[in-house]
This record gives C-alpha cells, structure tokens and sequence, in this order.
C-alpha cells in the first residue's frame, strides 16, 4: 500500500494520508513504514521523535528511511543520529517559513494583496495579480450602510434593517464555512457593521497584518494591536470618500461610552438561555421610583431582535439569584446534617473560649471607650483655647461621639450576656445555622457547586450541579414535595430592549 500527501507541509502531522496510516497502525494493518528519508515522516523534529521512539516500537512497526539508512528493525550508527537528521529537517521548514514570512511581508508594504477573500464590495482584478476593484453587485450595498450611519442610525439598527430585508451577509455572500454555526449564523450583527463602518479599505488604503501566525508549526492566530498593521494608502479605487468615512468613525466614538459599562452580579458567568445556549445579558432599567433595577435578557435575542432567533427571557436579576440561593440552602440543608456539623461548631465554641474570655472583651472595651473619652477632652479644650475651629471641632466630637456610643451599646449587650450566658450548645446551633443560611450567597461557593443555571422562555430555572450527589438530593427534595429548583416558575416579565 503506498500513501502520498502532495500539497501538505512536513510540519503538519494531520495530513489526511498520513492518519490514514496511523488508523490502519491502530488496526493492526500495517507492521512497517517506508519512506524515501526522514523529511517525508515530517519535518517537526518533537512530532517525529515521537512516533519514531515511542509510538512506532510501541505498535510493533518497523520504520525505514531508504536515503538516511534509517531501520529500527537493526541496530545501527543511523539510527543513532537520527534526533540530529530531524532537527535539520525542522531547521530547513524554519527557514522556508522565515523566507515566506518575508516576501509576503514585502508584499504587504508595497499595498499588494495577499489575502484569500478581499473585504466585502471587493473582489480580485479580473487579470492584475494581488490587486483589487470594486464589486459592483454588493457596492451599493456597503455605500448605504455608510450613509445609514451617517445618518445617525446605529449599528444594531443597520443590522435589524438587512436582516429584515434579506440582504445575504459578507460570508454568506463570499460563501465561507462556518466551523460552529449558531442560532444567529447568516445574519448581520452590530459587530460586523462597526468593523465596516471603521476599515480603511473602504476609503482606499490598503489594510493587512491584522493577524500573525504563532509560528510556523501552528495554524492559531493572534491579533495585532492596530498600531502594528500594515497600511497603504491609494492601492485601489475607494467606495466611500474619506470625509464621511472621518465623519462616521467620530460619531461611532462618540458612543463607545454606553457600551463600556459593567455589573457584577452574584450569578455571572454561571446564566445561560435555555433555548439558544448562550450567557445571558444584564441591563439596568429604572423603576418608578428611579431606582437602578437589574434585568437578564437573551443576548441572542438583544443582537437580532427583529430577526426572531430567540426570545426575550427579561426577568429581574434579584428574582432569579435570591431563587437560585434559596435552592442552593435547601440541597445544602438535605445534604448537610445539622447534627452531624454540631461536635465541630462545639469544638470551634470551646476554642474560641479558650482564647478570648468575656471578661476580657469587656476590659478591652471600657479601655477604648476611656480612651475615645480622653479625646473628645482634649478636642474640647482645644476649641477653647481657640487652637481648633468650630467647624472642624463639630466634625471631630460627633465623630468620637458616635464611636464611643457604638462601643457602650456593645458593652451592654456584653454585660446582659455576662449575666445570662449562652450555652456552648446553643452556640454551636446558632453556627450550624448561620452557615447553612448563608450557603449560597457566596459567588466562591456557588461557581464550587453549580455548573450552570438556564433560564427558560417561561422563566423556569434549571440548576445544574457540578456534583452527582446534589442532583440526586434536589431530585429527593421535589419528590418529597420540597419546593423545586430545577424548574422553578417565574412571573413573565416585559420584554426589554
């Protein structure tokens, strides 16, 4: 059986013929590989040691280079300096990659086009090599999203109006794959429509370099800071004129401030829509009585509203996560015995006793209230010796005035307890207690117990549990007639936009 992989890099290990033969390895198919030399196993000196020390002997299979002398099946000198024949293999792809990097670089700077797909309203010259023209057929187009824009129509607007018209977006147009389609894939997004209002290709210039490969032995990606792209101005005919493309760019500044505000919020992270799968939203909304008010909404449904992907689940932020606690205190409570905690909380009780007597506390308290006495003399006196002035003498003397007031109504209650001591039990009740009432207002302990939380279009809520035990107690606790949580019913809200 022979397998060749014309067209495909050394350093790449996915190449189709290539795990056609590990799967026929895997199968028992195969016990030796021939190649002409080392090069054509591959050129990644880490991946080729690999399956030439390890996985090849480990299968059975015999490797043989025919040009290096290379055969695992004898012992000889070649197979000795093998490590060293893969490593100049690696050096020599390097090298073409350095090569490559550089005239396409070069390329870049004189305002030719390197790219796969010109931008949208742009297509390949009919016959001039890494030159673009203009698409006449989606020009119009990208011409009347600018004129929208600078008409003072956002961008969401912009994307509401083609989606309802029908417009096909860039990818659907230059008919790209989509790797992981989603509710709203086909559809244009506020996202894409600011990345094309603010792209200089549209006036002219020639923009590339946005991204650079992490190396040549990977296919990832990473973005460049804008100041590190590379622009050329003139290289092509212009859709827009450089004035309303200024003019537009300001007014889309002039807006970033309303979307760079955040809130924290007890579930974040942790919410997601039922029907579409992705994180819910948060926006604030004022009652009637001016109060800020915390409402989650789909943020499918928020980007494409018109379009109908999904709905609006708007529901208040207090109502789901004081739903969620209460939930989270009622597994705590099925899964933790109270009974069980009490010899620890005595132990912590007795502890703390040993350290710190009350009688002590009531000896440190009189000590600062003295002390705050003492202070408020002295302000005194220096008001009337006219060394502070009265404005600054009221400010300090309600200030100790109300510091030492707190710390009486302290040692008072301190005294009446002195009096009526609490037993160790009662104590240690009131802890047990106090932590199984606050399981759950902790984000640390929820994001620890809790996977995620969906929110259904009939404002159900559904928890998931990172651990199989607290699902089969929810489970118990609904069967015996608890409360659910898993699908807990809500008001419907009015749908906010």
């Amino acid at each position: 059986m022979t397998l060749s992989d014309d067209g495909w890099s050394g350093t790449n290990f996915d190449r189709p013929s290539f795990q056609r033969m590990i799967a026929d390895i895997e199968a028992k198919k195969v016990n030796m590989v021939i190649t002409k030399d080392l090069s054509r196993l591959g050129r990644d000196y880490i991946m080729t040691g690999h399956y030439m020390e390890r996985y090849f002997p480990e299968h059975r299979v015999r490797y043989i280079s025919l040009l290096d002398g290379i055969d695992t099946g004898v012992d000889s000198t070649a197979n000795d300096i093998t490590p060293f024949r893969a490593i100049m293999n690696d050096m020599y792809a390097k090298d073409i990659s350095k090569k490559i990097k550089s005239v396409k670089r070069d390329k870049q700077r004189k305002g030719e086009f390197i790219g796969g797909k010109p931008v949208y309203g742009y297509k390949m010259h009919p016959t001039e090599k890494n030159k673009i023209v203009i698409d006449e057929e989606v020009a119009p187009i990208v011409r009347r999203i600018f004129a929208l824009a600078l008409g003072g129509m956002s961008c969401r607007n912009i994307a509401v109006l083609l989606n309802r018209e029908g417009i096909p977006t860039p990818a659907t147009y230059a008919n790209l794959p989509v790797a992981k389609p989603g509710p709203y894939t086909g559809l244009w997004s506020s996202e894409r429509i600011s990345e094309m209002l603010q792209n200089e290709t549209y006036i002219g210039n020639m923009v590339q370099g946005r991204s650079v490969k992490i190396s040549y032995k990977s296919k990832k990606c990473l973005k460049q800071d804008p100041a590190n792209w590379v622009v050329v101005e003139g290289t092509h005919e212009p859709l827009v004129d450089a004035e309303s493309f200024h003019r537009v760019r300001m007014l889309l500044n002039s807006r970033k401030h309303t979307r760079s505000r955040t809130y924290d919020f007890l579930l974040k992270g942790l919410i997601f829509c039922h029907e579409c799968g992705y994180p819910l939203a948060v926006i604030n909304r004022k009652n009637t009585r001016g109060e800020d008010v915390l409402y989650f909404v789909c943020r499918t449904y928020q980007r494409f509203t018109k379009a109908g992907v999904c709905t609006c689940h708007s529901i208040k932020e207090k109502t789901v996560t004081d739903a969620v606690i209460a939930r989270v205190q009622k597994v705590c409570r099925g899964f933790l015995n109270p009974e069980e905690l009490l010899p620890m909380a005595r132990e912590a009780v007795e502890e703390a006793r040993k350290q710190s007597s009350l009688e002590a506390e009531l000896q440190a308290l009189q000590s600062r209230i003295d002390s705050l006495t003492a202070s408020m003399d002295r302000v005194y006196a220096d008001r009337l010796s006219g060394l502070l002035p009265e404005e600054d003498f009221q400010r300090l003397f309600n200030r100790l005035k109300l510091d030492r007031k707190l710390l009486e109504e302290r040692r008072q209650e301190m005294e009446l307890q002195k009096k009526s001591p609490v037993t160790v039990d009662d104590r240690a009740r009131e802890l047990v207690e106090r932590f199984i009432q606050t399981a759950g207002e902790s984000r640390e302990l929820l994001v620890s117990l809790i996977e995620r939380v969906e929110l259904t279009e009939d404002k159900e809520i559904i928890i998931k549990f990172r651990f199989a035990q607290l699902d089969e107690v929810a489970q118990s606790q609904q069967l015996q007639g608890f409360a659910p949580s898993e699908a807990a019913p809500f008001f419907t809200g009015e749908c906010l936009h």
